[in-house]
This record gives C-alpha cells, structure tokens and sequence, in this order.
C-alpha cells in the first residue's frame, strides 16, 4: 500500500466541518420537533379518535415506518415539481425527515399516552387538582419518565440520518466532506476526521440530553 496520509489537509478545513456540522445539528433538530408535533397529533389520533382517526393514523404510520426516508425525501424533492411544487432542497431534507419521525414518534408517544393509569388520574382528581396541575404534575412527568429515554435515542439515530442531505446537495457535515474531498482527493483522513465529528456530536447530544431528562424530568437517559 503507498497510500500516504496527510491529515494536516483534512484538519486544515475543519473550521469548514465544524460550521457543516451546525447544519447537521439543525436539521436533526428541525426534523425532531416537527416529527414530535406530528407525533403527540398521530397519538392522540390512534388512542382517543374515531374509528377514522385511528385507521388514518395507522396509514400513516404504517407507509412511513415501512418505507426508506431516502425514499421520502427523493419524492418530496424530485417528485413534487412534476407536479409545480418547487421545494429548495434544505426544506425537502427536512420535511422528509420530519415525516418520517413523525411515523415512528407517533409510536413512541401513544406508548407513553396507554401508560398512564385510570387510577393516578382519579386521584388527582380526589385531591382537587384542577386539569392544568393533572396535566403538569401528574400525566406529563409520568408520560416522560415512560418515554424520554426512547426519545432521546431517536435524537442521536436523527442526527446520523441526517446524513442523508448529502445525496441532495445540502451541505450537512457528510455533503460537505465529499465536496471538500472531490477537490483535495484526500478521502480517508476527510471522513476520519467526519467520522470523529460525528462520535462527538452524538455524545455531546447524548449527554446533554441525559442531564436534561435528570433535572427536568427525573429521568435516568442512558449515555450512548
């Protein structure tokens, strides 16, 4: 093998990764809310809707839980305009993602709205706690405590999928790197060095979402 590594030249752009991997970070976190609302909708459709709400929920969940995101998001950018819909590229990743999460979180929250017992809320109906204090101190720590720890994880799987943008010119930390590397040809200390960015993303998302889910939840969230 006469391949000769040069990470000063992979280093030498780090200013640019770090700034790609911001962009990473967004677009996880965009994704996630937007997935989270879609969520706690899907949920309460599926646990207390109709009949109508529930099978269409379950639609739902059911095409985006069993199709690629890769899949999703190449219809929301390359499909909608044969139809006049135009979406920049950024918003089609997100949007995709987004989608995607939202099928998945749906999952996640009614697990976490069918694990709430009948008996908790009757007591703190005994107790006189208006619908706000049910809400604040009894169903919302208790749903949290059920599902933080899955939410947490989905996090982390997010921003790795994230990576994804790549494919659409969207210049995450992944997309970048292959640009940066199309032009110095140093491929394998480049995404080395992507590689170490993306370890140290997901343990600083890791740890701060387990200190999150300690102080404000009570939660023990396992690191990695």
């Amino acid at each position: 093998m006469n391949y000769t590594f040069q990470f000063g030249v992979a280093l030498a752009q780090l200013p640019v990764l770090l700034s790609a991997a911001l962009v990473t970070l967004e677009l996880a976190f965009l994704a996630f809310w937007g997935g989270a609302l879609i969520g706690v909708a899907g949920a309460t459709a599926k646990t207390y809707g109709g009949p109508a709400l529930r099978r269409l929920a379950s639609a739902y969940v059911v095409f985006f839980t069993n199709t690629p995101a890769l899949l999703q998001i190449y219809f929301i950018y390359y499909g909608l305009p044969e139809f006049g819909v135009l979406i920049p590229a950024f918003i089609a990743v997100v949007l995709g993602l987004m989608l995607n999460a939202g099928a998945y979180l749906t999952e996640i929250m009614r697990a976490g709205f069918i694990s709430v017992r009948r008996q908790e809320v009757e007591a703190a109906e005994t107790l006189g706690m208006s619908l706000f204090q049910m809400v604040r101190y009894v169903i919302v720590p208790h749903i949290a405590k059920t599902i933080y720890p899955s939410l947490a994880n989905f996090f982390i799987l997010l921003v790795l999928g994230s990576s994804m943008g790549a494919i659409f010119s969207v210049n995450e930390l992944t997309g970048t790197a292959i640009d940066i590397s199309t032009e110095n040809y140093r491929w394998l200390e480049m995404f080395l060095l992507v590689g170490v960015i993306y370890i140290a993303l997901t343990f600083i998302a890791s740890v701060s979402l387990a200190l999150i889910g300690r102080f404000a939840f009570r939660v023990k969230a396992k690191v990695f």
